[in-house]
């Protein structure tokens, strides 16, 4: 197998779906760490897109954490995807939702005002209300890990920090959703796919923010 070296970022969610194959198939590899803020002439070389996670490999440079993801999964054996053909797309579909949760959550703590904040607070609601409804228990589709539980897994980890902050009610009256995100939570990949310091560094990261949410950070962190 090639020698991988996955260039990181520590608060970025995607690069940890890579984590979470990598741990969970057990694949050798280095990490880097480098700050997006000031980019090194190497990674704007090898990024064509700029930003993280990318993987290097003996011959080869990917990007896009979902690509890597995958292609991590199918050249090991087993699958952390479903056999049935559709039954995988489906799963697909629910990770590009998940990608798409990530940008809601983003408007959520970048939200300028109060208003603004309540708005995104309810439209980040909506996306674990209709989540809901596809969830089979105890993981998205009964009691096998997938890789959409790791990449779930990256979506809940930001509602442990925002329940340091307040009780948004983010996923109040829902049944499934806690569930899930508490088997998710337990899974030894999923808390290891971040770096030491990361909840303090999402603390900092969201207390520096010029929006509603700095505020919050500031009055209780």
């Amino acid at each position: 197998m090639s020698e991988f070296h996955l260039i990181s970022h520590h608060l970025c969610p995607y690069v940890q779906r890579a984590v979470i194959v990598l741990t969970e198939k057990d694949i050798p590899h280095q990490r880097t760490y480098i700050d997006l803020a000031a980019k090194p002439d190497w990674f704007v070389k090898i990024s064509p897109l700029g930003r993280v996670p990318i993987l290097q490999t003996d011959s080869a440079v990917l990007f896009e954490s979902q690509v890597i993801a995958e292609y991590l999964d199918e050249i090991t054996p087993g699958s952390l995807h479903p056999a049935d053909p559709l039954e995988k797309a489906r799963h697909r579909s629910w990770i590009e939702y998940a990608s798409e949760t990530l940008n809601a959550i983003g408007g959520f703590y970048n939200a300028p005002d109060a208003e603004t904040f309540e708005a995104k607070r309810g439209a980040l609601q909506q996306k674990f209300q209709r989540i809901e409804q596809e969830i089979a228990g105890p993981f998205f589709n009964g009691d096998q890990f997938r890789l959409i539980d790791g990449v779930w897994g990256t979506v809940f980890r930001y509602l442990d920090v925002f329940d340091r902050l307040a009780d948004f009610n983010l996923i109040a009256g829902l049944e499934k959703v806690p569930e899930w995100r508490k088997v998710i939570s337990a899974r030894s990949s999923v808390i290891n796919a971040t770096p030491e310091g990361y909840t303090d560094r999402l603390t900092i990261f969201l207390r520096n923010r010029t929006s509603h949410i700095s505020t919050l950070v500031s009055d209780t962190a």
